[in-house]
């Protein structure tokens, strides 16, 4: 999930147009908007941004300080023309990288891909059991081949396994699939998505990782032990 900042509606559109044809998430606020998400949002919300871009807006450089109280996400800030006070002035304000409009989204993507790397906040690939994925868009490894999954899948596996030992709810897997924050979420659409996410997860492992409940959430599981899992299987049979 990545947030636009920008009091240009034109600009935060473009900018998530842009994105979704990468396949990434992500939302525009304009600056008040965004401060008042900040205050309110849940702490499950605000870990599922992976980079937070700023453009223009007044007070530019309060907005890094407010995302530092609550995350360490990248923040690249988005200059629409070169000014070294204004550079200097937002890395001071705690943002990772300035880049100059116009800027391609994939330089954006490989920018906080290595600011990711530079501060070792997260690996290029997570593994819990026999699953593991890569935060590149690459297809997740199960036992060791490669599951080719549609997108909407493979980002609620990686979001499952980054959030591995935790209970999401469906609004929590819903919103930071699909770039929203709303509590009024379409569960049958989650649903669905984890359904066909299970039944190809268990036709590799041999066993069920997700742990469902149905008023709770989803949770990645661990991998039974060998006695528990034959049982399983000869129970599926």
């Amino acid at each position: 999930m990545f947030i636009i900042v920008d009091e240009r509606d034109l600009v935060t559109n473009g900018y998530a147009c842009r994105f979704g044809q990468e396949g990434v998430a992500s939302t525009g606020f304009r600056p008040v908007q965004f401060k008042d998400w900040v205050a309110s949002a849940g702490e499950g919300d605000v870990q599922a941004v992976e980079a937070f871009l700023i453009g223009e807006c007044p007070q530019r450089e309060e907005i890094p300080r407010i995302i530092r109280r609550r995350s360490q996400a990248p923040v690249i800030a988005m200059n629409d023309a070169p000014s070294l006070e204004q550079t200097l002035g937002l890395f001071s304000a705690g943002v990772d990288d300035v880049v100059r409009k116009p800027v391609h989204v994939r330089e954006i993507l490989a920018r906080v891909h290595a600011i990711r790397r530079r501060a070792e906040a997260r690996p290029d690939c997570a593994i819990a059991g026999g699953i593991q994925v890569f935060f590149n868009g690459g297809d997740p490894l199960v036992n060791g081949e490669a599951l080719p999954l549609p997108r909407r899948e493979r980002r609620i596996l990686e979001y499952l396994l980054v959030n591995r030992g935790r209970r999401l709810t469906k609004a929590q897997i819903f919103n930071a699939v699909y770039g929203l924050f709303d509590d009024d979420v379409e569960e049958n659409v989650i649903e669905s998505h984890i359904s066909k996410l299970r039944k190809k997860l268990r036709a590799r492992l041999g066993y069920d990782p997700i742990d469902s409940q149905r008023f709770l959430g989803y949770l990645l599981a661990p991998q039974p032990a060998p006695g528990a899992l034959t049982s399983n299987l000869r129970a599926a049979g």
